[in-house]
């Protein structure tokens, strides 16, 4: 490949092109798949190894302060200039281990003019400990990020609680019909759920903080020159601004892929509840005639002109499909993990990619889903407390009140002539005395609220058995 000298590669540093023609033997261009330009986390933290392993190695003269000093240069030109991450787009079979590590390091080489050689660059490095150092910086940085993505998400909920606050609506048990309820406290468990979800993440995030520069590929340190351990960690404390921790004995994270498991199951339980209420929200806003009305989408993808009043549940949709991507994630990070061969472990990108992948989704999509269905969404008053006056499920309570018997022909009535529990009750028994247990019972006002239920057992409690 014909080279530029050095003065014109100073000038060609943020061009995508001189990095897209660098000459990289480990690449694999005739295949289709990931680039590594798909997964910046890994490539900077890829630079960061790098940057700190040069400090280390100049500061202990193992290089030369001015090889050390282009290789420093190199890694800092690359971590400032995003675009010049993104111009890695060499197609890799493998891109975890070896192969990543060579294609950064052959970038670097020719940023330094090729003053510094390959195996000088990656001095003291090694695969297993790079890899499994770098894994660890980049997985946290997602998991923090997508931590904080389901916290804004929990709190434009929680927003929503207090806005709903009052609106009586029907409660379910699946599809059918249970007692009365607030729809602010509906809102406000999906708002729990959401923010016990955002600090297991931050929880699980911290336990990725381990370096394990200096333990070589099989934890002994073996290849690894004196004191390079130690400074390489202090100099890349510094890059990633967080302590990292040691772990003994060291193979115990060089062999273990298993922890990409643990952690994803975290990621796939923030999908499970992000795809609950999208899709509890498509169904209560289902409609304009036939169906339950209750909810109120942004109209982002209004129906035709034919159909008014229809509203398209799209943004709702997208947000559970890119929720099924992060289940099958699962299904192919399970698969990469027990593809480990005695004390090599897993060789397998899967883990990392599929544990980018699902993080980085989740987070663009708890953005789209705030931002294009929950700060718009509205509720139907009148619908919701149409539909808890009418249930039958009031039976339960009532039969208490005035016996199995009874509250059974009641329903029964009910049901035969579409009226609500007191609409049958009056007919068949005449209008409950005000201050009665059954007009406390139908007031779904009152018994829907928390305040309103407890007073109503109190009550109940000191009545008679029927």
């Amino acid at each position: 490949m014909q080279t530029s000298n050095p003065s014109e590669k100073d000038n060609m540093t943020n061009n995508s092109a001189f990095f897209t023609s660098t000459d990289l033997k480990y690449q694999v261009s005739s295949f289709p798949g990931d680039k590594l330009r798909d997964y910046p986390e890994y490539l900077r933290a890829l630079l960061q190894v790098c940057l700190a392993s040069a400090k280390a190695n100049g500061a202990l003269g193992y290089l030369t302060p001015e090889k050390a000093s282009k290789i420093e240069q190199g890694c800092q030109i690359l971590l400032a200039d995003p675009n010049a991450l993104t111009a890695l787009d060499q197609t890799m079979i493998r891109f975890v281990g070896k192969p990543a590590q060579r294609a950064v390091d052959s970038v670097i080489r020719e940023l330094t003019g090729g003053a510094v050689s390959g195996k000088e660059i990656a001095l003291n490095q090694f695969t297993a400990d790079v890899t499994t150092t770098a894994e660890g910086i980049a997985v946290r940085k997602v998991l923090l990020k997508l931590s904080d993505h389901v916290r804004d998400l929990s709190e434009a909920i929680g927003q929503k609680a207090k806005e709903f606050a009052g609106i009586v609506k029907c409660g379910r048990l699946g599809l059918k019909d249970s007692l009365p309820m607030r729809l602010e406290d509906e809102f406000a468990a999906y708002q729990s759920l959401l923010q016990h979800s955002a600090d297991e993440l931050a929880e699980e995030a911290k336990g990725w903080n381990v370096c394990l520069l200096g333990s070589g590929d099989v934890g002994n340190g073996l290849g690894v020159l004196p004191g390079f351990a130690a400074r390489a960690k202090a100099d890349l404390e510094e890059q990633v601004g967080y302590p990292l921790a040691s772990v003994e004995p060291l193979t115990s994270l060089l062999n273990n892929k298993y922890r990409f498991i643990v952690a994803h199951a975290k990621v796939q339980a923030a999908a499970d509840i992000i795809w609950k209420i999208a899709r509890d929200l498509t169904i209560l806003s289902s409609g304009p005639r036939a169906g339950i009305r209750e909810m109120i989408l942004p109209a982002v993808a209004p129906g035709s002109s034919i159909m008014p009043g229809k509203i398209n549940p799209t943004v709702a949709e997208l947000i559970m499909h890119l929720c099924d991507k992060v289940f099958s994630n699962a299904a192919g990070l399970n698969i990469g993990v027990h593809s480990g061969w005695l004390g090599s472990d897993s060789h397998s990108s899967l883990p990392l990619k599929c544990m980018l992948d699902s993080c980085t989704l989740l987070s663009d999509g708890c953005e789209v889903f705030k931002r294009k269905v929950i700060s718009g969404l509205t509720a139907n008053k009148e619908r919701s407390a149409e539909h808890a006056r009418m249930s039958l499920a009031l039976q339960m309570p009532l039969a208490q009140i005035v016996g199995e018997d009874k509250a059974r022909e009641v329903a029964r009535y009910a049901y035969d002539n579409d009226l609500t529990l007191e609409d049958a009750y009056t007919k068949l028994a005449g209008n409950p005395a005000p201050d009665s247990l059954e007009a406390m019972l139908f007031n779904v006002e009152v018994i829907s609220g928390k305040e309103g239920a407890s007073e109503f057992m109190k009550r109940l409690s000191r009545k008679p058995a029927v």
